[in-house]
């Protein structure tokens, strides 16, 4: 049974889990803690790459159910990380000698081949090459063998995969030549007390993500922002990895929000743009959606697959159908309201406890069967989108 509730027995499972603080990992990481809290599962996460803010290893600490310790490794995907995917992996490997989990769960790919003694769950948020194939419209370039190799052999390894789409299960097949059992559970939130649905919605064109990263495509409705009838407003990180600053010249940009501070603005706009090349979930659109927001999307399929007929596609390379779409949206009204209420109800589908509900279920079977070596008696039963 999965409750929000601060459990009053004593925590009886423990996961080790690694993390970043980058992007969506972090919210999923601290979604699926906080659901699974009631059920007496415990989390030690282990946080890579640029380190968590204080206040971010507070909210997740304030959990009780997690403990946070962060080394500010390379990712695996940054440039020139392969000396810190081997340090990191040592830092891991003496992890979990020390706290000794029931599982590891693997939010990336390399680690998962460590020789770990408990059975190890991957899970593919997103990938080099898949988001190369989706950005690039090509395969990734030679100096990327090594992470590919790393991948494979961090797939072949696990004891379990999952994917939060069937396009990225799909896309691990394709780039890895992966034939094990990929299972899908949709990410999931909980929904915030502001969004009531209750406030007024503005005139605003909301959008929230890496402004530097071009799968999330934020370029292009910078493009069109002077020519639409209402203010675009975006949210999120303008530190690009090497260090530079990716700063938008045509929309306001509001600051890099918690999820908080993106959800008051997601309950203010009337529209949210995510005209994405590359997702394989897409947090932010669920949030967004939460917030009762029209949703005008990148039309790939990881996007249709999660909100079906539920949103407004666009085809990502064309400023002319995103500039269109979202006039239509600001004149008309009625179409805003119904695409909203679509959005609405279609993400309440994917909520925390429904995700937790599939986590708790896999890590149960995987502490049962406590091998490495996935069966064919071994496959988790996946989530029907």
């Amino acid at each position: 049974m999965i409750d929000r509730s601060t459990p009053s027995q004593p925590q009886t499972f423990h996961v080790l889990m690694t993390a970043d603080a980058v992007g969506g990992v972090w919210t999923y990481a601290l979604a699926l803690a906080s659901v699974l809290r009631g059920a007496r599962v415990r989390f030690t996460l282990a946080v890579m790459g640029p380190l968590p803010s204080p206040k971010a290893v507070h909210e997740a600490e304030a959990l009780l159910n997690v403990t946070v310790n962060a080394r500010a490794y390379r990712l695996e995907w940054m440039p020139d990380a392969d000396g810190d995917v081997d340090a990191s992996g040592r830092w891991l490997m003496r992890l979990a000698e020390r706290i000794q989990p029931d599982l590891v769960h693997i939010n990336g790919y390399a680690h998962a081949s460590l020789p770990f003694d408990q059975p190890v769950l991957t899970v593919a948020h997103s990938c080099v090459r898949s988001w190369w194939r989706a950005v690039k419209r090509d395969a990734a370039p030679a100096k990327w063998n090594d992470y590919s190799r790393r991948v494979r052999e961090g797939l072949d390894a696990s004891t379990m995969v999952v994917a939060p789409s069937r396009a990225m299960a799909n896309a691990l097949r394709h780039e890895y030549a992966f034939s094990g059992d990929v299972s899908v559970i949709p990410n999931g939130l909980p929904a915030l007390a502001s969004r009531s649905g209750t406030q007024a919605k503005e005139p605003i064109v909301f959008t929230a993500g890496r402004f530097w990263d071009a799968a999330k495509n934020l370029e292009m409705l910078e493009k069109i922002a002077p020519q639409l009838p209402w203010v675009v407003l975006a949210a999120g990180s303008l530190d690009t990895p090497d260090g530079r600053m990716r700063v938008p010249r045509q929309v306001r940009h509001v600051g890099h929000l918690d999820r908080v501070g993106v959800a008051k603005w997601m309950s203010r706009a009337a529209i949210y743009a995510h005209p994405a090349r590359y997702e394989p979930f897409g947090l932010s659109v669920l949030e967004a959606a939460q917030a009762g927001c029209a949703l005008v999307l990148g039309d790939i399929p990881s996007l249709r697959e999660i909100w079906r007929d539920a949103a407004v596609y666009v085809d990502p390379t064309d400023h002319t159908s995103l500039r269109e779409a979202i006039r239509q949206l600001a004149s008309d009204e009625p179409l805003r309201s119904r695409l909203a209420l679509a959005a609405r109800a279609r993400a309440a589908y994917f909520s925390d406890v429904r995700m937790g509900h599939a986590y708790l279920a896999l890590y149960r079977h995987m502490a049962m069967t406590n091998s490495r070596a996935t069966t064919s008696s071994q496959k988790a039963v996946s989530c029907v989108l």
